[in-house]
């Protein structure tokens, strides 16, 4: 059976995205998020894989979308979250990368969140589901500032559905 996760950075008021594209930046989260996809697969959202621009290396990217024509060179396309899902059947780890949508579907069927808890409001168009957070445990916490390219404090933490 799959582990699937789910790996976001996301503001206070839960928002992840400004008009296709990370409303803050923060190098090390892109390192965090580098070193727990690496060799596993991404599933995403078309938006997202177009806010992206390319497969990232080192990993297989699977794009979600409802477009019959849309193809993008070095990734696999699935036409629902289930199908995506299956494609990913013999592999013991994915992650749900975004955006919205994506996020919202897949939450029934993760086991693991790593989000990126951005320790102010920002303003944005998209934003990570609500969730209980009763259902989930905190397992870990590291807390983080960084003084450039912008100041930031964050949060790396990790939970586990109960």
């Amino acid at each position: 059976m799959i582990e699937l996760a789910i790996i976001v950075a996301m503001a206070k008021n839960r928002v992840i995205g400004v008009n296709n594209t990370l409303p803050w930046r923060c190098p090390e989260d892109l390192k965090h998020f580098k070193q727990l996809t690496m060799g596993h697969r991404m599933i995403m959202g078309r938006k997202t894989y177009e806010s992206i621009g390319r497969p990232l290396p080192g990993r297989v990217t699977v794009i979600v979308t409802r477009d019959p024509k849309f193809q993008a060179e070095g990734c696999q396309i699935a036409y629902s979250l289930n199908q995506a899902l299956a494609s990913c059947a013999n592999n013991s780890h994915a992650f749900i990368v975004g955006g919205a949508e994506i996020y919202a579907q897949a939450m029934p069927y993760v086991k693991t969140l790593y989000i990126t808890e951005i320790q102010q409001d920002v303003a944005g168009d998209a934003y990570f589901p609500d969730f209980d957070k009763a259902e989930w445990q905190e397992v870990s916490r590291e807390v983080r500032h960084q003084d450039t390219p912008q100041p930031l404090d964050y949060h790396f933490v990790t939970y586990r559905r109960k």
